[in-house]
């Protein structure tokens, strides 16, 4: 396994819409390995494939029961509810914003062993699963900020850089 470098805000690969999977691999379980170490060593809960530079609709998280998961190709199938929440982000390094989700979501995707899964997931685990979904299409937390809170983070970062100390409860996905 090797730690990958994760790709920062500015970067061009973070904006880019991911291609689908072909097939899973010995290579593409080999990145999914990577992913999740990097993962855990940059103390996330979750990790998109465009986040590491790798443009798969292909995305790592912890499950919440002391393991790590990849969804491959997800989709969400369905959604309901609306909750507000804090979320960070490993490449908005010390960034946070409280951010609308859809409370619970159905999902659909292959897993590492290449077969099909569908499963439903509410609270925390929705909220990963939707974070990281969006970097597959190019899309961060804070472009689901009011403009006026966007741009003074945009301004922050460009003027200061990425902040050292983490100040917020939020976990960064």
């Amino acid at each position: 396994m090797a730690l990958l470098d994760i790709k920062l805000y500015g970067d061009p690969s973070l904006r880019r819409k991911a291609s689908h999977v072909r097939e899973v691999t010995p290579e593409l379980r080999r990145l999914i390995g990577d992913m999740v170490e990097t993962m855990y060593h940059q103390i996330g809960i979750g990790l998109a494939a465009p986040q590491v530079g790798i443009p798969y609709r292909l995305l790592v998280m912890d499950d919440g029961k002391g393991g790590a998961r990849a969804l491959i190709n997800p989709i969400i199938t369905g959604r309901g509810g609306s909750v507000v929440d804090e979320e960070g982000c490993l490449s908005l390094p010390g960034i946070f914003g409280d951010v609308e989700r859809s409370k619970w979501i159905s999902v659909q995707a292959t897993d590492d062993d290449g077969k099909p899964i569908d499963f439903e997931a509410q609270g925390l685990l929705a909220r990963v699963i939707q974070h990281e979904m969006d970097h597959l299409d190019g899309v961060l937390f804070i472009d689901h900020l009011s403009p006026v809170a966007r741009d003074r983070i945009k301004k922050k970062i460009q003027k200061h850089g990425f902040p050292k100390e983490r100040s917020s409860r939020a976990f960064a996905l």
